[in-house]
């Protein structure tokens, strides 16, 4: 990374002290990455990603799991998982930095192994919902969720403990399938890109966060299967087009990083010693 002369002048003239009583994180901001796996730009759908953690499916290409090794290894735990002996670990689990939901089909062992591998703090509860492919049917950052709108009332209640967030029933662009048609992070979000001005308009007050309709893979509208993300990584299929790829860099904030500017971290650290 590289820092403005004015910001390397600014430190060197903060006494030792400071230092000390400052905590730095520097949060070094990724660009979104092509991936494919086996052929197939569907990549959510065989990996999933969070803020703390990120599972992938096992027996895939090494190709494909270097590529989320090489961005995210040194920040999170890459965790190789299978669910009920499947791949399909992205459509079939749902979850943020706060915990993880896991459906009913997914053994003990495979539980066990998932809970294992995770960051302390992170809760895991499975599931027992008619609706079993969770990552179809529930899309959440760390505060919000987006929920199938004929969950049961208990599943509700239990994807608001787990995740730690409020919880919605909604549609997009008339789709119950909220976890395949939408992608959000904490910065911003993506969705289907036939959403109407007034129910993204909607949405983005709900959530909180600016959102924008569009398409990954060269116009796939099934965003969440071509696309992960959390608020400093994303990676999409190899078919995502360039114009996609920008939009998907704007929309999630991927952008700032690349300026070499100080992070917000750090830069709230800096001004909150200073004041």
């Amino acid at each position: 990374m590289v820092f403005p002369d004015f910001f390397i002048l600014l430190l060197q003239s903060f006494p030792l002290a400071l230092f000390d009583s400052l905590s730095f994180h520097f949060h070094i901001v990724q660009m979104a990455t092509r991936v494919v796996f086996e052929g197939s730009n569907e990549i959510g759908v065989f990996s999933m990603l969070t803020n703390t953690y990120c599972l992938v499916c096992q027996g895939g290409s090494e190709n494909f799991y270097s590529v989320f090794e090489a961005e995210l290894g040194d920040h999170i735990p890459v965790i190789h998982c299978s669910i009920n002996n499947g791949r399909f670990v992205g459509r079939v689990v749902a979850g943020n930095k706060n915990g993880l939901l896991l459906p009913s089909t997914c053994t003990d062992q495979e539980m066990l192994h998932i809970k294992n591998s995770l960051p302390d703090g992170v809760k895991v509860q499975r599931i027992d919902e008619r609706l079993s492919a969770l990552g179809n049917c529930i899309s959440c950052n760390d505060h919000v969720a987006l929920i199938h709108t004929d969950f049961d009332r208990e599943t509700e209640d239990i994807v608001a403990d787990t995740l730690g967030v409020e919880v919605f029933r909604q549609t997009i662009a008339g789709n119950a399938l909220v976890g395949s048609y939408c992608r959000f992070t904490n910065s911003g979000g993506m969705v289907h890109p036939q959403t109407s001005v007034e129910d993204l308009e909607e949405l983005s007050s709900l959530l909180q966060v600016p959102l924008v309709a569009g398409t990954v893979n060269r116009g796939s509208d099934v965003i969440a299967a071509g696309l992960v993300a959390n608020d400093w990584a994303a990676f999409c299929g190899l078919d995502t087009t360039s114009t996609e790829l920008s939009v998907i860099e704007s929309i999630f904030k991927l952008q700032d990083g690349a300026t070499g500017g100080v992070s917000d971290d750090l830069r709230k650290s800096l001004v909150e010693s200073l004041a």
